[in-house]
């Protein structure tokens, strides 16, 4: 019995101890656990942070790139566009217009300026004293003059085209003394005769800038005129004096084309030569106050006399 007794109490005596040993290795397998499930997770983190960080550059890459393959695309579509456009286009025909310069916006053949300008023409011939010998007889005495003074203006209506106008007065007057056929016919006579003429002339007038410069031009004027004049006749054979009268209308439509040379600031000398033209006349005549009689020619010029030019000072504001 009283080692029964002994054994109990040895017992109930290390119990408490076994009992706590028995919580402190339930206490540490629980912490161990955790610890265990704890480090498989941070393993894993630090995998993925790892992964993560080193994926991170991969999936900025195609971030960055995304732009630059985008900026390509931007900047070729309006690259495309005008040639598109360009295409679409007629093609540009060449010729002489489309060689000249353009004009200046303060240049003296801008549109909205005006010109003006004067001619004056005299034409005079006179014999010597010996006789002019000619193939069908003899000039014994000859004077004469053709005096022509006009004005003209325009208006531009755009860049080196302008519209105007060109009035004008003209006279002429000559005596002769001559004989014809003197072997056959032995005609002799003394002849005089005045005229006097008035014309209105519209004008189309194209300036070509054919240089890089302000100070040499091309024109050309495209003008119809329309010219009444009047004049007598008398002549004296020695026996018979006759008087012939005669009125007439005549009508000119051609080209004149010409050069014009800037002299001075606003001021120009012009020259022009009648190259293409058609005239139609038409002339009543009255001899002696007795009969009358009417003549219509026309005439189709296609010559250029280089003998009859037109000289003119014109000016520009």
């Amino acid at each position: 019995m009283r080692k029964a007794a002994f054994v109990i109490s040895l017992f109930f005596a290390f119990l408490p101890a076994l009992a706590q040993d028995m919580v402190l290795d339930s206490a540490q397998a629980e912490t161990n656990i955790p610890a265990v499930e704890n480090a498989v997770p941070e393993a894993e983190s630090a995998s993925v942070d790892g992964n993560q960080v080193a994926e991170a550059p991969v999936a900025e890459t195609p971030a960055v790139e995304a732009p630059a393959q985008a900026t390509p695309v931007a900047v070729t579509v309006p690259e495309a566009a005008p040639l598109a456009t360009d295409s679409a286009k007629p093609a540009k025909k060449s010729g002489i217009l489309d060689a000249l310069f353009p004009i200046e916006p303060d240049e003296s053949i801008a549109k909205g300026h005006f010109y003006a300008g004067a001619t004056l023409s005299l034409i005079q011939a006179n014999t010597e004293d010996d006789a002019l010998n000619i193939l069908i007889g003899d000039v014994y005495e000859a004077y004469g003059y053709t005096f022509t003074v006009e004005a003209f203006g325009g208006y531009f209506i755009r860049d080196a085209m302008a519209l105007g106008v060109r009035a004008g007065y003209s006279r002429t007057w000559f005596d002769i003394d001559f004989s014809i056929l003197e072997d056959l016919m032995d005609v002799q006579e003394r002849r005089k005769y005045v005229s006097n003429g008035f014309f209105v002339q519209p004008l189309l007038k194209n300036y070509l800038k054919v240089l890089d410069s302000r100070i040499f031009y091309l024109f050309n004027e495209t003008s119809v005129s329309v010219e009444y004049s009047y004049g007598i006749s008398q002549t004296d054979d020695g026996e018979d004096m006759k008087k012939t009268r005669n009125r007439g209308w005549t009508i000119k439509a051609g080209l004149n084309p010409g050069i014009c040379v800037m002299v001075l600031d606003r001021f120009a000398f012009e020259t022009s030569v009648g190259l293409l033209g058609l005239s139609s006349s038409i002339i009543d005549v009255e001899e002696n106050n007795e009969t009358s009689s009417r003549v219509v020619y026309n005439i189709v010029n296609f010559t250029i006399n280089l003998l009859a030019l037109d000289f003119s000072l014109v000016t520009f504001f």
